[in-house]
């Protein structure tokens, strides 16, 4: 499995990372931890996620 971290992580090392290329799911880890647990979510529910981001629903992003 090949994980990619966002372009927006800059050197802060605070941030996660996805693993593309997996039919229906997308399992999601801490930078930080690699050999620790992975959250996986559909493709769909990681997209109302990061849409919630985007505007605010959780106090950050925007």
């Amino acid at each position: 499995m090949n994980w990619r971290k966002s372009s927006f992580s800059g050197e802060t090392g605070a941030c996660i990372e996805v693993a593309d290329g997996l039919p229906c799911v997308l399992p999601v880890r801490d930078s930080k931890d690699p050999l620790g647990p992975s959250l996986v979510f559909t493709h769909e529910a990681w997209g109302a996620f990061v849409a919630a981001v985007r505007v605010g629903e959780f106090g950050v992003g925007g």
